[in-house]
């Protein structure tokens, strides 16, 4: 007659070989296979680097594969479904952006929920949105700016990367603060919006870090405020809106890290732990300093509420501003 131990052990076995015990009973600490970062936007791009940055990293760290996977489309719902429907085991993780947290706003029946259907491990990095000014507009300032659009409502433009995204909503919103009725221009990407202010045809852009900045070191455009709480990192010199008399105007982009909502506590207390490590890697650092990205991890907690109050907050500018989605 078997004793109760070695029928307990036995039992165990059997139901591992038949695949029914859990994933970590059968292979044991995570990550010990390759881990997915699912990049909703096609190679190249400010999300895309931000992965890369951190995936590279990881896989050093892990001594596992880290596969970057650009799985564009839909403005960011592709990949955002799929990561929403895979496994919750951990080995798939999406890289989300302001974009996420504008889309329900834009299409309130999306096939997924932000919030619900998500875990949030770690912010990741921000790309500070500034104000630069076209060559010949006359404001040398912020406060200067709003005096002289308040004089000639609806006579200034600005330019966009396109309708509904990070660069447009940051005009709303800049609007709804100062009081201001600025004209929109959009444009698909940032490129050509950039292009029209460079050559004049456009007074302004609230541009993101990646497409300002080279233009800003090379005295190309004048940037007269950043729009967050604290100064950029990347611009230390320019002002933020608030310290001109705008608050409560952050309006960043930005690129975070959630796994499927029921991704084991374990699991994601792990990846939320080696991301925020990576992150605050020097090298990783200057890295994305020189792709305009600011690394700011955080906790699950924090980057949950990050994620409430982006939602929230855009709703309410997407409203204001009668904003429909190309």
């Amino acid at each position: 007659m078997r004793s109760p131990i070695r029928r307990s052990l036995l039992v165990a076995a059997t139901l591992a070989l038949a695949g029914v015990l859990p994933a970590a009973a059968q292979t044991g600490a995570f990550p010990n296979r390759p881990v997915k970062l699912v990049v909703p936007f096609p190679a190249g791009g400010p999300v895309d680097t931000v992965a890369r940055a951190v995936g590279q990293k990881l896989q050093e760290l892990w001594g596992q594969p880290v596969v970057v996977d650009n799985r564009a489309g839909a403005g960011g719902q592709v990949g955002a479904d799929f990561v929403a429907k895979a496994p919750a085991d951990g080995y798939t993780v999406f890289v989300c952006s302001i974009h996420h947290t504008v889309l329900p706003a834009l299409k309130p029946r999306l096939p997924y929920d932000i919030q619900h259907d998500f875990t949030p491990l770690s912010f990741g990095a921000r790309f500070p949105i500034v104000l630069v000014l076209a060559p010949g507009v006359e404001a040398k300032s912020v406060a200067e700016l709003i005096a002289l659009a308040k004089k000639s409502p609806g006579k200034l433009a600005y330019a966009s990367s396109g309708n509904g995204g990070g660069t447009h909503l940051a005009g709303e919103l800049f609007d709804l603060q100062a009081g201001t009725k600025l004209l929109h221009v959009p444009y698909k990407g940032s490129a050509p919006a950039m292009a029209d202010v460079l050559g004049s045809q456009v007074q302004m852009m609230f541009a993101d870090a990646p497409t300002a900045l080279p233009q800003v070191k090379g005295g190309k455009v004048r940037a007269i405020g950043v729009a967050q709480a604290q100064r950029s990192e990347l611009f230390p010199g320019v002002p933020t809106f608030a310290e001109a008399g705008v608050a409560n105007d952050d309006a960043y982009s930005w690129a975070g890290f959630v796994a499927p909502a029921a991704t084991p506590k374990d699991v994601a207390a792990k990846l939320s732990a080696d991301i925020a490590r990576v992150l605050t890697m020097p090298d990783v650092k200057v890295r994305l300093h020189d792709a305009g990205a600011e690394p700011a991890p955080n906790s699950p907690e924090a980057f949950g509420q990050f994620i409430a109050a982006e939602l929230a907050k855009w709703s309410r500018v997407v409203k204001a501003g009668n904003i429909t989605a190309d």
